[in-house]
């Protein structure tokens, strides 16, 4: 029998809807824990204000190591390895206290998927606002990985159903995005895509590339990015044996993603790639970081300060985040 994946789900911002979150989905879905062993780096403290809502018979215990975790439905095990069991963190707001304990989780189980002593971590939503407020080195999840890792390209794929999203470059300014859009960074990332892809049984991948200005410069009637940079790049996969396709005019490549046509399309900008997925399903909506040594899935969604403590958040993507890291922890392909 194989054993079921072990997976650390990171709690998140303890003053937004992470904690909610992530216990709606290993409470309201057995299944769970029939996909991996799951276990919550975080604080039992900062349940607190959700206990109530929870099922009866439900067992909540901290465990001391990644060791002790055993993984059966209706005992969430919750490893804190930092402390804050005495500290009452505020809802709903940025609090130096919150970004620092959810900074110190996400590094505790990075430390252990870079280890390889457990096989996924899943990551439920931090501030990044609260970051910065704690002086924290990173800006967000990725940093973290980038510096942990020493990759010098750490990038996130957006996942709804059939369209999965491939960033050139997020966290920068539109005006930054648009200068990262040059030949060799374009075929960095096709290339990168490439290879995660046949490790999640795509033979071969599809790779739709997106362009950056409208219509995809007509020619060159409406900017240069597409003729100087992006054809190249795909010219150049195409040399080394990828199958990719581009540059395709952001108009009409994700909907022809989502009819099967490509894998994944490649994104020149944060909002060219968040904008579909979330129209196309938000709710489902996942991310998956390329570029680092271990697995990583994530919630698509922010802290939600405005409803946190109100018991009406979606756990949906977390649910979504948890199945992907399963899957892809227990050698599934994403392709199926």
């Amino acid at each position: 029998m194989t054993t079921k994946p072990k997976i650390a789900i990171t709690m998140g911002d303890p003053s937004g809807i992470g904690p909610e979150v992530v216990l709606k989905a290993l409470t309201s879905r057995p299944e769970v824990y029939d996909w991996c062993r799951p276990f919550v780096v975080g604080s039992l403290k900062a349940t607190e204000h959700v206990t109530s809502h929870l099922p009866s018979g439900l067992k909540m215990t901290t465990v001391s190591s990644h060791e002790d975790v055993v993984g059966s439905h209706m005992n969430v095990e919750i490893l804190n390895t930092d402390g804050y069991e005495t500290e009452s963190f505020p809802l709903g707001e940025h609090s130096v206290l919150s970004g620092v304990a959810s900074h110190q989780w996400v590094e505790t189980a990075a430390t252990l998927a870079r280890s390889g002593a457990i096989d996924a971590m899943v990551t439920a939503p931090i501030n990044k606002e609260s970051w910065k407020m704690a002086e924290m080195p990173d800006l967000g999840h990725q940093e973290v990985f980038k510096r942990l890792s020493g990759s010098d390209y750490v990038a996130t794929m957006l996942v709804s159903g059939s369209l999965r999203c491939m960033h050139l470059s997020t966290h920068k300014p539109l005006r930054d995005a648009v200068d990262y859009v040059t030949t060799e960074n374009v075929l960095m990332a096709v290339r990168l895509t490439e290879k995660h892809f046949r490790d999640w049984g795509f033979d071969p991948p599809r790779i739709a590339v997106a362009a950056l200005n409208p219509h995809g410069s007509d020619n060159g009637l409406i900017g240069s990015e597409e003729a100087e940079e992006i054809s190249p790049a795909v010219e150049a996969a195409k040399a080394e044996g990828i199958t990719a396709f581009g540059p395709i005019p952001a108009d009409s490549v994700f909907n022809q993603a989502i009819g099967g046509r490509y894998d994944v399309v490649v994104v020149m900008y944060h909002d060219q790639g968040h904008i579909p997925i979330k129209v196309h399903g938000f709710e489902e909506s996942i991310s998956v970081n390329l570029g680092i040594p271990w697995l990583r899935t994530s919630v698509d969604h922010g802290t939600a300060f405005d409803i946190t403590g109100k018991w009406i958040a979606d756990e949906t993507s977390m649910i979504e985040a948890i199945k992907v890291a399963a899957a892809l922890a227990s050698g599934a392909s994403l392709s199926a």
